[in-house]
């Protein structure tokens, strides 16, 4: 069982930046890949990015590639995901998870409660 706890949400006006972090109860990068999703309101949760057990290969939803960046810290067991040119369509509740790839899809094993992110135009 691993516990994720997501941090660093909140109230942004549109262009600004904040940083999530999720951290891991126990030691996840040398098994699992990790990554990040979102839900909106009256949305499905959808993919945001990725990275593999090793820390490479990072994966992006095409609506944040250029803006949001995934990154890790084993030594830290955290994760986290820095967003910057932040847009009102970005405002969703972000949750962390924990899995592994089937092909090319991201298949979730763990995932956090959720830090809601809100983008005010």
């Amino acid at each position: 069982q691993v516990q994720l706890v997501e941090s660093g949400g909140g109230l942004v006006q549109a262009g600004g930046s904040l940083r999530l972090s999720c951290t891991a109860s126990r030691r996840t990068f040398s098994r699992y890949a990790m990554a990040w999703f979102r839900q909106a309101p009256g949305k499905e949760r959808e993919f945001v990015a990725a990275i593999t057990n090793n820390g490479d290969n990072p994966d992006y939803a095409d609506s944040v590639k250029g803006r949001f960046t995934i990154s890790g810290d084993s030594a830290k067991n955290s994760l986290y995901l820095q967003m910057n040119i932040l847009k009102p369509e970005d405002t969703a509740i972000y949750y962390c998870a924990v899995g592994y790839y089937s092909g090319s899809d991201f298949m979730s094993t763990y995932w956090g409660q959720g830090t809601q992110v809100t983008v005010s135009s």
